[in-house]
């Protein structure tokens, strides 16, 4: 691609997830070994239970297998008083849920002051390192773009959506642990990646955090680790117990953020949000962070797991979105597959 048709250089950034939205897109669960030994009917309830609070405020597309009934989604949605007239329903073959990562990382330009444009980016998806299978998960952001009608960049690279979050002016946080894999891309070293950032993102810095939270299978993606609340806030995943496998990891991130100092020598504003104690399964610990929450434009998806804390993590959420509600979504059962509210939602920029 030529310099000049980078997304960055035709005025394209990637937005806030506060920023307003025209649509969340989502992708029925379909896949029984996404949650083992589980009832997909009580992943449905999550989902039901999402589209519910998020449908008011912006309307929902929503991706479904050909094997899938649709009259059958439509009469869970009713029976919950959904309007399905703000549901849109797309076949569209995935082998996953999880279209935060797969989806299209959808981006925006202004070329005035009323008028919006939407893009979006379709970078590479492979299950987070040929962890699983990927094949249709790989063709669908594509596939989604080409039902909406719009252009899209194609950078030519692995990157998940889980694994970058912005805040909408320029500052784009990720990790090393992720971005740099070898199991992504064949391992590619910081300048590279840092200038696909830019030049796909639209921003003008990267921070690179560490690590990851135990049960993680996604080799540290941001999205339960650090999220922008603003343009200058953040809330950073912390745990209090130094015994806890994940305090180190958090700890350093708290180092890293606080060290940060924009060009104009702006700091971030730092704040702990805690971690919801320890999850098992038959197999080991889960991933569960109250980070993997998600802003939509009436509501706030927040994961919660009958814990203290749950109440914690929705206090401080109400603070920095006092005008939308904060709507707790049981995950005991979502997080059995290794993600949470974040990870199955993609946000479409409103024109």
């Amino acid at each position: 691609m030529q310099p000049d048709s980078y997304p960055a250089n035709l005025g394209f950034r990637m937005p806030a997830e506060w920023e307003p939205h025209s649509a969340t897109w989502l992708t029925w669960p379909h896949n029984s070994e996404t949650w083992p030994g589980q009832d997909l009917a009580e992943i449905e309830k999550v989902y039901i239970h999402m589209i519910q609070a998020l449908a008011p405020g912006e309307t929902i597309h929503l991706l479904v297998n050909g094997d899938v009934d649709s009259q059958t989604i439509n009469e869970l949605l009713k029976k919950r008083s959904i309007d399905i007239q703000n549901i849109k329903l797309y076949v569209i073959p995935t082998n996953d849920a999880w279209i935060r990562d797969y989806g299209p990382n959808f981006l925006i330009r202004s070329p005035s002051s009323d008028k919006r444009e939407v893009s979006a980016n379709l970078w590479k998806f492979d299950s987070w390192g040929k962890k699983y299978e990927w094949d249709l998960d790989d063709r669908a952001g594509a596939t989604i773009m080409d039902a909406l009608g719009g252009t899209a960049f194609e950078p030519g690279i692995v990157l998940e959506g889980g694994a970058v979050e912005v805040n909408g002016r320029g500052l784009c946080l990720t990790t090393e642990q992720c971005l740099l894999n070898p199991n992504r891309n064949g391992g590619l070293d910081r300048e590279t990646m840092e200038s696909y950032l830019k030049r796909y993102l639209g921003v003008s810095h990267i921070l690179w955090c560490q690590g990851h939270i135990e049960g993680d299978d996604t080799d540290g993606h941001i999205d339960n680790l650090v999220r922008f609340v603003n343009p200058d806030t953040v809330l950073l995943s912390w745990e209090e117990d130094p015994a806890d496998p994940n305090h180190a990891w958090l700890k350093e991130n708290l180092k890293i953020l606080e060290s940060f100092r924009d060009t104009d020598g702006n700091a971030l504003n730092v704040v702990k949000l805690p971690m919801p104690g320890r999850i098992d399964s038959d197999e080991g610990r889960l991933p569960a962070s109250y980070a993997n929450f998600y802003i939509g434009n009436r509501a706030v998806l927040l994961p919660t797991y009958r814990h203290p804390n749950d109440a914690v993590a929705e206090s401080l959420l109400h603070k920095y979105y006092p005008d939308r509600e904060i709507v707790g979504i049981p995950c005991e059962t979502l997080v059995l597959g290794l993600g949470a509210i974040h990870c199955i939602t993609q946000q479409q920029p409103k024109i």
